[in-house]
């Protein structure tokens, strides 16, 4: 399933002027150098065999937190003022995000609460309480977990960190483009998995901006794929979160999206959607041939070329995005398990 739409800068009229900029990208570059780690850029031999043309895999799961979250959580957090740090940060997550939140707080000696739903892996649980966050456990969605952050604004005076609707949290996870293109300027085709939109909308700003030839295809689970839902709807829509493989990519994007929902909406060349066996065939083959434990997620860009539902006409980037996949759930999608 795919929306029919290109990205096309030259496009854009006054009124859709995008809320991130290349600007923005390059001052979270040097605003986390030294605090997250430039992760490398790797040549899949068996997907490139498989689609005839050269696939690099950037592995995000070389973080300290396993996932290319606390980019984004970094940038927006060294961005506040010393007193809105001080006084606490909130944020709701479904699981990675609020663990990059957390790993940034204990590093910058702040406190943290990170609101998340029953739906959310116990094993990101127990990673996030680890960290010495504060964690709360509410409702079956993360909306409802949103609810508690801004319950918690309102009532405690902290300071929300979004998951993803931030100029600042997107513009950290752009960086990965920027450090793509400095390794691999050929890259004709970008695949990155999508939930919010934060790690698609910074990755297109950077990209569409310097190579704006290269193709971005945003990848995603059938159950619950709430940024595909709304730029078909045409606006920000509500859509049931679900138990997925890529529970990561699970959650609404607001329906008050200011930031991703554009950005996905003009800069996204496509939108491919999977089902969970084609999940679960991504993690196998990320185990078995690339030598990487990866979290569903993490796996969508390698599912997508598996199943053969995305065209690679040249040379192909694919974002990894995370590895925080729960090591039970993981023997058993080994052996053959599909949800």
């Amino acid at each position: 399933m795919t929306i029919m739409k290109s990205a096309n800068l030259s496009r854009l009229t006054d009124t859709d002027i995008l809320p991130v900029t290349l600007a923005d990208v390059r001052r979270a570059s040097q605003r986390i150098k030294g605090r997250v780690v430039r992760t490398p850029l790797v040549h899949s031999r068996s997907l490139s065999d498989l689609s005839g043309h050269p696939v690099h895999l950037k592995l995000e799961t070389r973080q300290p937190i396993g996932a290319f979250k606390l980019r984004g959580a970094m940038n927006a957090i060294l961005a506040l003022d010393e007193k809105s740090r001080r006084r606490g940060l909130v944020t709701a997550s479904t699981g990675n995000h609020g663990r990059a939140v957390a790993y940034a707080a204990s590093e910058l000696g702040v406190p943290a609460t990170i609101c998340m739903s029953s739906l959310v892996p116990a094993n990101k649980v127990d990673a996030i309480r680890a960290l010495g966050a504060e964690v709360r456990i509410v409702g079956v969605s993360q909306d409802d977990a949103q609810e508690e952050v801004e319950r918690l604004v309102e009532e405690r005076g902290l300071t929300a960190i979004p998951p993803f609707d931030d100029v600042d949290v997107v513009a950290g996870q752009g960086t990965i483009g920027l450090e793509i293109l400095e390794e691999f300027s050929d890259v004709g085709v970008l695949l990155v998995p999508l939930s919010g939109g934060g790690l698609a909308g910074g990755i297109a700003v950077a990209i569409k901006e310097l190579h704006p030839q290269v193709r971005l295809i945003g990848i995603s689970m059938e159950r619950g794929a709430a940024m595909n839902a709304s730029i078909a709807a045409g606006r920000p829509v509500a859509v049931r979160e679900e138990e997925t493989l890529a529970d990561s990519l699970g959650g609404g994007i607001g329906l008050k999206n200011k930031v991703t929902f554009p950005l996905c909406r003009n800069l996204l060349d496509d939108i491919v959607l999977l089902t969970e066996s084609e999940i679960a065939a991504g993690i196998r083959h990320a185990w078995h041939d690339e030598g990487l434990s990866v979290e569903g997620a993490g796996a969508v860009g390698i599912a997508a070329i598996l199943a053969k539902k995305v065209k690679l006409p040249g040379p192909t980037a694919v974002i990894v995005s995370g590895a925080n996949i729960d090591p039970k759930l993981h023997q058993r999608i080994l052996e053959g398990a599909e949800a």
